[in-house]
């Protein structure tokens, strides 16, 4: 790991429990002042925190790295904060983002900041005692803003100069980059001040794109409160074949199960190639070292076998969408490549229950079905995928986006290997 305050390359013993579980995972990219941070963590119970901004309805597998590393943060006896960024989410961080973002509805944001909400609450304990994990919103602040106090008090903190060197924005300067996403990293940099501020966080975690935006929070607390402040950032995951992670040919591996079901994201990591498999068990699961250099070994001497990959998945499946759908993932993936065919026959891809949509005395329009139904994120992501013959229903290719589906039972079928249940109950005499 890095110290980006001296620049050196450091590979300190760590005495904190949470250092020495993350380095072992191979989890630290960069960290400021590795020696204070551990002194800090070994010295009493402290507080860190993860921001999540609503971009969409729901987070995704990229997300779990950070959500994970918060609950190791818990399990070694320290408090979490999970903030959801409704006040962020409405101007967009231009962090790896080639052009401007669209800006959101407020009312839109709003909702989907409460998905995520939701969605975030069973990878922790809220009810641990002293380090219970906290759910923050930034909107509580940073929608009360009085921004002529902000310019005064926060942004005389912030050279210019030092604003322009961030990755994130230097990256934007040939495309341009309004003032809107320009002023995030001063925004973020506020939001760990008001954690600190409001619940003692002095350990602010993310992904390294996230690096600038950290240091800018711990650059302001030092100047500002005159108090020790840390960052720590996670390895993007990347995957040795170059394709990207989270991935499918059917989409994005959502956490949500309406959007991606047990089934799909249990296959998800079960077709982990084996040059990840072991890295990926180091990142997304709380197996010991002992463990994961077994599965190693395993997969090095018999890779037919795809041991290490079974036990990924169905651990990263129960985390995500509990045990009894892992196990029911885990019978159906078995019955369908390996076992009675016959049983396979009978069984839907995804494991969902069957989508209901209500009655419409003019029909459902095929690409309202797929939007309704949950299936893809947008009117124009169902049309696309129509258009290119990407959708079956009842085993025959759509050809219409206006295709009228009727009442009644239907097999819809995404892409190659996507198959939903849907009803469609017929209008009432």
């Amino acid at each position: 790991m890095r110290d980006h305050y001296t620049g050196a390359i450091i590979i300190p013993a760590m005495r904190s429990e949470l250092l020495r579980d993350l380095q072992g995972r191979e989890l630290i990219a960069d960290v400021t002042t590795p020696d204070e941070l551990d002194a800090h963590l070994t010295s009493g119970r402290r507080t860190a925190y993860v921001g999540f901004d609503p971009t969409a309805d729901s987070l995704h597998v990229g997300s779990l790295l950070p959500l994970l590393t918060l609950r190791r943060v818990q399990l070694a006896g320290h408090r979490p904060i999970v903030l959801v960024g409704g006040g962020t989410g409405l101007i967009g961080d231009p962090s790896g983002k080639a052009g401007e973002r669209a800006l959101n509805p407020k009312e839109q944001v709003a909702e989907w900041a409460e998905r995520l909400k939701r969605q975030v609450r069973p990878f922790l304990d809220f009810d641990r005692g002293p380090n219970a994990a906290i759910l923050a919103d930034n909107y509580a602040w940073l929608s009360e803003l009085d921004v002529i106090g902000f310019l005064r008090d926060i942004g005389k903190h912030f050279p210019v100069g030092a604003m322009l060197a961030r990755e994130s924005v230097r990256a934007r300067m040939g495309a341009g980059i309004s003032f809107t996403e320009f002023s995030y990293q001063v925004l973020q940099a506020y939001d760990f001040m008001s954690l600190m501020l409001l619940h003692d966080c002095s350990i602010q975690l993310g992904g390294s794109d996230q690096w600038g935006n950290i240091t800018a929070g711990v650059e302001l607390i030092r100047r500002v409160q005159g108090r020790p402040a840390f960052g720590l950032t996670m390895p993007l995951v990347t995957k040795t074949d170059g394709s990207k992670f989270g991935k499918t040919e059917s989409g994005t591996i959502w956490l949500d199960p309406t959007r991606t079901s047990a089934y799909e994201m249990y296959q998800f990591w079960l077709n982990t190639p084996d040059a990840d498999v072991v890295r990926f068990l180091r990142y997304f699961t709380f197996l010991p070292p002992e463990r994961i250099a077994e599965l190693a070994a395993v997969t090095r001497a018999v890779p037919e076998k795809r041991e290490a990959q079974r036990v990924l998945a169905r651990d990263v499946t129960a985390l995500v969408h509990g045990e009894p759908a892992m196990r029911k993932a885990e019978a159906v993936s078995a019955a369908r490549f390996g076992g009675d065919p016959a049983v396979a026959a009978d069984l839907p891809d995804e494991l969902e229950d069957v989508k209901h949509l209500p009655a419409e005395a003019t029909g459902w329009p095929l690409w309202k079905v797929i939007k309704e139904a949950g299936w893809v994120t947008s009117t124009s992501e169902a049309r696309r995928l129509i258009q290119g013959g990407g959708v079956e229903v009842d085993g025959v290719r759509a050809t219409s986006i206006e295709q009228s589906i009727p009442p009644g039972r239907h097999t819809v079928k995404l892409g190659k290997r996507r198959i939903h249940q849907l009803n469609i109950e017929a209008p009432r005499a």
